[in-house]
């Protein structure tokens, strides 16, 4: 892993894990839930469904989660953004496709394995809401970060080249 990735990574984890949480404490507040509510049920991912009822240190360890989780998703994305050109070439929607298949696992495989039997709902207003996160607030910010600091691949020309003249 070179050191422009290295950048990539910490950068877009910062910026990205900073929008998603921050729009995560927006639309929780929204129904009446504080964000120590939000960074506690992050937590209890990992730790269990005590964290829920915890303290401030469960909150503390649910934003550590939080920003450990968007490390991988940022690790992935710009793994495979150094190794595949198109990606690169169209970030904004690179982050869109992105957005949308984090959405997808998040919702429809670790939420329902973690907590079984519990899916998404799917009101408009929370599958818009989850949508804006993971396509505004991380896909793109993510693709556009990762681009700056990889760079866009050199175009490709369309004239073919002859040799011999």
């Amino acid at each position: 892993m070179t050191n422009k990735m290295l950048a990539a990574i910490l950068a877009a984890t910062l910026v990205c894990g900073t929008l998603d949480i921050i729009s995560a404490f927006v639309f929780a507040g929204l129904v009446g839930a504080a964000p120590a509510q939000v960074l506690r049920y992050v937590a209890s991912g990992p730790f269990g469904d005590g964290m829920r009822d915890a303290g401030n240190a469960a909150a503390g360890i649910g934003l550590v989660t939080h920003f450990a989780i968007m490390a991988v998703m940022v690790s992935v994305f710009v793994i495979a953004a150094s190794r595949i050109a198109a990606i690169r070439s169209n970030p904004v929607l690179a982050g869109v496709v992105y957005g949308l298949l984090l959405y997808a696992v998040m919702y429809w495989i670790v939420v329902p394995t973690r907590w079984t039997g519990h899916y998404p709902a799917m009101t408009l207003w929370s599958v818009a809401n989850a949508l804006f996160s993971h396509i505004v607030c991380v896909g793109i910010p993510m693709a556009l970060i990762t681009t700056r600091y990889l760079g866009r691949p050199a175009p490709i020309s369309a004239t073919p080249s002859i040799s011999g003249r």
